[in-house]
């Protein structure tokens, strides 16, 4: 369409009056006087008022026709909300530490020297095991979820099981954890005797998680996660750093039969040994980077040893 230049003139109020159809016209777009002798439009008002009528016309047939064209779907389901909705949806806070341990299960039968287990949703075929005894009550709320969710989309175990302790973890007042989704399950249970014991010392702790590619920073504030839950720590249901505050305390020496029943023999371990105390102090005393440090170490635990959907 040809551009024209238009120049806007308004007739002062003291000018005499003119007939009504003139005195419209003037407040009609005019060419200027370039705009005119270079315009393939002629520069007369009633060549304007037919112009004006036919790009009257115009936007009308282009209204009516558009309105017939598909317009592409800007609100796709996002396949990560999808999931976090369908967790959501089973989950409490009163299964929150079940979930998170869990997570804990899958992810921790990796060996970095064999490159073998880790978070790839082989923890169903473990069940049986003793060190994942109780843990079936948790798979069990996760395959509500995953039904759910396979209404939709295909959802692999392991993207589902990361996500629900994320999502745990928020839910009881923790962190925000972004995760990343497109894992790959394992067809097959992980090599047994992989995950750390419950009985091992500090020394013990340390070198299992070095061989899992951890430091021993990691594993402290990891194991901040035993927050939650029935260990003893405070509040079972909130997600905080009272775990490190209470292991400072050291309450399972006081002569009181019940404080003996706060946390796992190896989180005791960890206040006897200086380099965890040092963490342990740290993550008492700020919370913040309690959960800024426990968001990164749950996000690399998580695709620790994960296989990858092809992009």
């Amino acid at each position: 369409m040809w551009a024209t230049t238009t120049c806007f003139s308004i007739t002062s109020a003291t000018t005499s009056p003119r007939s009504d159809v003139s005195s419209q016209r003037r407040f009609l777009p005019r060419p200027c006087a370039a705009a005119a002798r270079s315009s393939p439009l002629r520069s007369t008002d009633n060549s304007y008022l037919s112009y004006g009528k036919r790009s009257l016309v115009l936007s009308t047939v282009l209204s009516l026709v558009l309105a017939h064209v598909p317009i592409a779907n800007a609100s796709e389901p996002n396949e990560l909300l999808v999931i976090q909705n369908g967790v959501k949806s089973v989950l409490s806070k009163a299964k929150a530490a079940g979930i998170l341990r869990l997570v804990f299960h899958d992810a921790g039968t990796f060996d970095l020297d064999s490159k073998s287990g880790g978070m790839n949703g082989s923890i169903i075929y473990e069940l049986d095991r003793p060190e994942n005894a109780g843990l079936s009550k948790s798979v069990k709320v996760l395959e509500k979820a995953k039904r759910e969710i396979e209404n939709i989309q295909k959802v692999s175990w392991a993207d589902l099981i990361a996500v629900a302790g994320a999502e745990a973890v928020s839910l009881c007042g923790g962190p925000t954890i972004p995760i990343r989704i497109g894992r790959v399950d394992s067809s097959i249970p992980d090599a047994p005797g992989k995950l750390p014991e419950e009985t091992l010392d500090a020394s013990a702790l340390k070198r299992c998680f070095q061989n899992k590619g951890f430091s021993t920073q990691e594993l402290v504030v990891l194991s901040g996660a035993h927050t939650i839950g029935n260990k003893g720590f405070k509040d079972p249901f909130v997600f905080d750093n009272s775990y490190f505050k209470m292991l400072l305390e050291k309450p399972w020496t006081s002569a009181s039969g019940m404080s003996n029943m706060i946390g796992l023999p190896s989180d005791r371990a960890l206040v006897e040994d200086d380099e965890c105390l040092r963490w342990i102090n740290t993550y008492a005393g700020d919370q913040l980077k309690f959960f800024d440090d426990f968001k990164d170490a749950y996000i690399k635990l998580v695709n620790t040893g994960a296989s990858w959907q092809s992009s």
